[in-house]
């Protein structure tokens, strides 16, 4: 096949557990492993849960060749100064392995748990946009100032900088219009999930949906005089309900998406706490295949 296979590795298991999982995710060739950045998911709210960024730093110091990164981080409890930081310290354990997975973020208990009112849409994108544009300049320069209308840094010194030049590599999520003109302005990598808002999510609807956003995609890469062909397509599966049972279905699944001109797709883990399950040996199978 055509494209790679990533995983998420939720935080939700206990070390001992949880050292395996990403072990398991190298030893098997999957091509990343990703974990979710939220103080609380609204997919398992009531269940355990480990913060991202420690998690990654473990996960750097028990591999050594799979890709890392958060699927995603968001505006919603995170500062571009202290973030940067924190980029800049994975990206040097893991040895310029570690990919920032970010977006805009939506309403939920991650948007309330800092008790504040959530974000209206027009504002989200407005920050996220201005978020974007102070990291990357955080990550590029030792010493940054600038003020926005919702983000400022005062002479932040960001030095050593990251092993990836000119900076890590940002995987943006987007859906809409807007978004996708963050996207095409600074990703090297774009992911979707295909429809956020109410409505069925069966394989064709999703498909459709992306099918759409595609489209959008190349509308503002054109506008940005960018070549869409330079932004890396990534599809997260985020349908509890659907495991592939075997290779074949797999195979059947990604071909719309590699049609599309998708580069990776991201299953979960088969075997962790939380709402995902599947069956390890495909899982392996599946791995061995894109692998080849």
């Amino acid at each position: 096949m055509g494209v790679s296979v990533g995983l998420v590795v939720l935080p939700t298991d206990r070390w001992p557990v949880a050292r395996r999982q990403w072990e398991w995710a190298e030893a098997e060739g999957f091509a990343a492993a990703y974990t979710y950045d939220h103080l609380c998911w609204g997919g398992f709210p009531d269940g355990p849960w480990h913060a991202a960024y420690p998690l990654l730093a473990a996960a750097a110091g028990v591999t050594d060749s799979i890709r890392l990164g958060t699927l995603v981080t968001s505006p919603n409890f995170r500062h571009p100064v202290p973030l940067a930081r924190e980029v800049i310290t994975l990206d040097d354990l893991s040895q310029g392995r570690f990919d920032l997975g970010i977006g805009a973020g939506s309403g939920g208990p991650d948007a309330r748990v800092l008790g504040r009112p959530e974000w209206g849409s027009d504002e989200r994108v407005a920050r996220f946009a201005e978020f974007l544009h102070l990291l990357a300049s955080l990550l590029v320069h030792p010493r940054t100032t600038w003020s926005g209308g919702f983000y400022a840094a005062d002479e932040a010194v960001t030095t050593p900088g990251c092993i990836q030049r000119p900076r890590v590599p940002f995987t943006v999520a987007g859906g809409g219009r807007r978004s996708m003109q963050v996207v095409a302005r600074h990703g090297q990598r774009w992911v979707t999930v295909g429809p956020t808002g109410p409505g069925p999510r069966d394989r064709a609807t999703v498909l459709a949906a992306v099918t759409r956003q595609v489209e959008l995609l190349e509308v503002a890469c054109r506008a940005g005089d960018r070549d869409p062909s330079s932004i890396d397509r990534v599809l997260l599966v985020t349908d509890p309900a659907w495991s592939p049972r075997s290779v074949g279905e797999f195979e059947d699944f990604a071909g719309g998406y590699e049609a599309l001109g998708f580069a990776e797709i991201v299953l979960h883990h088969p075997d962790q706490t939380g709402p995902y399950s599947g069956d390890v040996k495909v899982f392996e199978q599946i791995a061995a295949d894109c692998g080849q």
